[in-house]
């Protein structure tokens, strides 16, 4: 079905590659994204309307849709299509059956998802009576995923009240006075009365329930399972913080692996949009600083500190919450735009 060959790469570093006003996507190793790293002013060096997948994983979990001319990145391999047609609709059902036929494939740590291993994979498809790929099915099958996703974003938006993304003159003040605003620097333990390490609970052990169960990573914020299993819980309105330094917000309760700390105060009642901003916080304290080779205990962080707005000696919450606020219509409003493009195609 593919022709499957290593991107073409620039021999350059990172930061002669990637611009801040770049156009042309750069296709790294990244699970998040679509595996675009960031952008760039040179020149495109492979063709767009086909698939990126990384030879360093443990199956397709990096496996994209590439719609635009991109560059390409070591240990990523570009799978230009043999076949007719091929889109966007048609990719994203042949990269789930990819997904779908490595999730279990055993590929670890020491035999990966190379190229000969790309090669060799065989996916089930639809087809027809005449024994040919049924490409009208797959691409009828993921328009409906589609529409059916999108209505159910428009319903959460309108239900959560996010539809609505026009600035207040206090939201968009607080946009045009970020840089005037005067900073201190705050021990995490005077932010928050708790810093928790998780427990171990190995995969195999795991049972299937309700609870969130979060550990290391960025792929769907963490959560890598839903179990039963009698774990510790934490509450939510906390945040989480793995090894590497990851930190992101819970407004659930969860349990949590012993690669991951929680942060929370029961003694402070922290609005949504306060514990956003210290999640941003701490993690720009953190940026840079861990990796497999030195990894985070956040038990033991409770005096590592980070910036945070200051107004007469004392946190100014009030913009901390304002800004939140209007980072949130921000980014939202190119969601609602996209649910409202969508809905209207579909018509």
């Amino acid at each position: 079905m593919f022709e499957i060959n290593p991107t073409k790469w620039y021999k350059f570093t990172n930061d002669q590659i990637l611009s801040d006003g770049g156009k042309v996507p750069l296709v790294s190793n990244s699970s998040t994204d679509n595996g675009v790293m960031g952008f760039s002013n040179l020149k495109a060096n492979n063709k767009g309307n086909t698939i990126s997948c990384s030879d360093t994983t443990l199956g397709a979990d990096t496996m994209y849709y590439q719609k635009d001319d991109f560059i390409g990145y070591q240990h990523i391999q570009h799978f230009v299509p043999k076949i007719e047609p091929f889109d966007e609709s048609i990719a994203m059902f042949i990269i789930s059956a990819c997904r779908v036929a490595t999730v279990n494939a055993g590929y670890d740590y020491a035999h990966k998802f190379n190229r000969d291993a790309m090669n060799s994979t065989i996916i089930h498809l639809p087809i027809t009576e005449n024994n040919e790929i049924d490409f009208d099915f797959m691409e009828s099958f993921i328009r409906e995923l589609e529409e059916e996703r999108v209505r159910k974003l428009k319903s959460y938006l309108v239900v959560t009240g996010l539809q609505d993304y026009t600035l207040t003159d206090e939201e968009q003040n607080a946009l045009n006075t970020f840089d005037s605003l005067e900073w201190q620097k705050f021990r995490y333990d005077e932010i928050f009365n708790h810093i928790e390490q998780g427990r171990r609970l190995k995969k195999e052990d795991q049972k299937s329930g309700s609870i969130p169960f979060v550990m290391s990573g960025i792929t769907n914020t963490g959560v890598v399972n839903y179990i039963s299993n009698p774990v510790a819980s934490f509450p939510g309105n906390s945040l989480t913080v793995d090894i590497f330094g990851n930190t992101f917000y819970r407004s659930f309760d969860y349990g949590l692996g012993d690669d991951t700390g929680a942060y929370w105060n029961d003694q402070k009642e922290y609005t949504k949009e306060q514990m956003l901003f210290f999640a941003t916080a701490v993690g720009k304290s953190l940026e840079g600083k861990y990796s497999y080779g030195h990894k985070l205990r956040s038990s033991k962080s409770q005096g590592f500190k980070m910036y945070l707005p200051v107004k007469n000696g004392n946190l100014d919450y009030k913009a901390m919450e304002t800004f939140i606020s209007a980072i949130q219509k921000l980014v939202i409003k190119d969601v609602v735009l996209y649910t409202e493009e969508k809905l209207m195609t579909a018509k």
